[in-house]
């Protein structure tokens, strides 16, 4: 029974974690865009990596943008694409593409978009991911916002596009929850949380905080590491953009294997973390998490814990459905919270595996062994 007090009890803190998020995402205004005339010069970076069939999409995308055509460049860091990435890029009217090649470094991402900053004109530094695509006003709402909110570092919203198939919608729901977490955090200052797809800074803050330096040794984190060390440098001035017409659609995983490489990836950056705020609200969800596991197997000897284990998870799903409900209805995916309640399990299980696999540190990503 012990094993039942010690689950109720991290039920109860993690219900109060999911409150919380819910309140702070709650409580972010939503921004709508004021038009005025903008001089804001914007470098828009987008590292990219075997991307041949995307990155038409999004490059397109960026030409049909409400802001200024002369205030934008658009720049694509090349990182050794071994298809036709870079001539596709090229062949898009003033797109410079920076050939990145290979290193022995593991944190290729980050080498790509220093490589990118480095050639960059722009005050304002975008970046996203070759298989996204945003809507025409973005640049112009993140700079009308930027301005508005004397922002150093803007956080902007990511959704997964997403078919039918349980592999797409499991993915759609996981990343709504992520986001709104990731709006509340922000908004409520408790720690970094970001997602390097849609993302601004000032081009002087990345210079003044070193950019990637004392990071580039990590595969994983040219999104949540650089912005804690820019929140520090520049408290108060970091910024969750919360706007239908800043949203990034991007594409999830095609397989479970890639699906699993990608949150080992997303995860393995936890160890590192500076901001220690975010470290104990992970180890919250993976012990509340594993308490289900526990229950499970004590189940075999004491049947009746496999009540207690019945019981949380309907309280898990009860405490959780109005928070994934409100960030649903903002990216019109509330159609999706249908199949919910079923992902429980699914969603347990898989945190539990992704967190034991991330501390050893190695994965695949685009054709690369990374550790």
């Amino acid at each position: 029974m012990v094993i039942a007090y010690i689950a109720i009890f991290l039920f109860l803190c993690y219900s109060a974690l999911i409150i919380f998020y819910w309140l702070g995402w709650k409580s972010a205004p939503e921004f709508h865009c004021h038009s005025s005339k903008e001089t804001v010069s914007v470098s828009i970076i987008v590292p990219a990596r075997n991307e041949e069939e995307n990155i038409g999409f999004l490059l397109r995308a960026l030409q049909q943008q409400t802001y200024p055509q002369q205030l934008v460049q658009v720049i694509v860091a090349n990182d050794g694409s071994t298809d036709n990435t870079a001539p596709i890029a090229k062949s898009f009217a003033g797109t410079a593409v920076v050939d990145v090649g290979e290193e022995t470094s593991s944190a290729h991402k980050k080498r790509a978009i220093d490589q990118a900053i480095k050639i960059a004109t722009g005050d304002l530094i975008v970046t996203t991911d070759a298989d996204c695509v945003p809507t025409p006003n973005w640049i112009e709402t993140i700079v009308s916002f930027r301005k508005e909110n004397k922002s150093r570092f803007i956080a902007a919203p990511v959704v997964f596009q997403n078919n039918s198939s349980m592999l797409q919608v499991f993915q759609a729901l996981d990343f709504l929850v992520l986001q709104g977490i990731t709006a509340a955090s922000v908004v409520k200052n408790v720690h970094s949380m970001c997602n390097g797809a849609n993302l601004a800074y000032d081009k002087s803050a990345f210079i003044e905080v070193n950019g990637f330096a004392g990071i580039d040794h990590i595969a994983s984190g040219d999104d949540m590491l650089l912005m804690h060390k820019i929140s520090k440098q520049f408290p108060g001035n970091v910024h969750y953009l919360k706007s239908k017409d800043a949203i990034v659609v991007t594409q999830p995983m095609r397989n479970w294997r890639d699906f699993f490489h990608q949150r080992i990836r997303w995860a393995s950056k936890a160890t590192f973390y500076d901001d220690k705020r975010i470290f104990w609200a992970l180890l919250l969800v993976y012990l509340f998490d594993l308490s289900f596991l526990a229950l499970l197997i004590s189940g075999f000897w004491f049947p009746v814990l496999w009540i207690y284990l019945i019981i949380l998870l309907v309280a898990k799903t009860v405490v959780e459905l109005p928070f994934v409900y409100s960030v649903a209805k903002f990216f019109k995916k509330q159609s999706l919270l249908k199949y919910f309640p079923f992902f429980q399990p699914l969603h347990i299980a898989y945190t539990i595996l992704i967190g034991f696999l991330a501390q050893f540190g190695r994965y695949e990503w685009k054709g690369r062994r990374v550790k």
